[in-house]
């Protein structure tokens, strides 16, 4: 991927907001392969609840994205961080509700059935991950204008501020821009 396509992102992804911008850019930077769990490895666990919902599954061979597991050292380190961005939006009036992160809830089974009754993505191997109401694009799509075309109906989700396109043109492992889950699919 070019640097400047990069840049593009991170400044999307920057509009979106600042956790946004953290979140692509350690994305970007991830490496494709599954994290190999050891002995002495720390359990992981979705401590926040963060909506991550499979759209479809037509493509055999896609890497299954890791989803959003954190320690608990990573979840002590991110509970401030995470109270204070999802209330800044509530405090600056860009928000109904007292906190940003409530919408996911919401948005996540909403932003599903949505692609799902589309069409255009059926052929598709894509999940979706919802954090305080930014959502992540991830897995497999059969054209780059189908990647595009999928960002901007994402986009179009009532609550939605911001999307994170990390789709990938086919299956090769090689070509994922996200961190892949460490179990395989059956």
């Amino acid at each position: 991927m070019s640097s400047s396509l990069n840049l593009r992102r991170l400044r999307r992804a920057a509009r979106a907001g600042a956790l946004g911008a953290l979140l692509i850019a350690w994305l970007c930077t991830a490496k494709a392969q599954p994290a190999a769990p050891t002995a002495s490895a720390e359990p992981r666990s979705n401590a926040f609840g963060d909506p991550f919902l499979q759209v479809a599954d037509a493509m055999p061979g896609c890497p299954m994205p890791e989803g959003p597991l954190y320690t608990a050292q990573q979840v002590r380190e991110l509970a401030h961080v995470r109270a204070q961005h999802g209330g800044s939006c509530y405090s600056a009036g860009r928000c109904r509700l007292p906190n940003s992160y409530l919408y996911d809830a919401d948005i996540a089974p909403r932003l599903q059935l949505y692609l799902r009754q589309d069409g255009r993505f059926n052929d598709t191997s894509v999940w979706i991950l919802s954090q305080r109401r930014i959502v992540t694009l991830m897995g497999c799509v059969q054209t780059a204008a189908q990647s595009e075309s999928m960002e901007h109906a994402a986009a179009l989700v009532d609550d939605v501020m911001g999307v994170v396109n990390l789709l990938s043109v086919g299956t090769a492992p090689q070509a994922t821009r996200y961190p892949v889950a460490a179990q395989k699919r059956p």
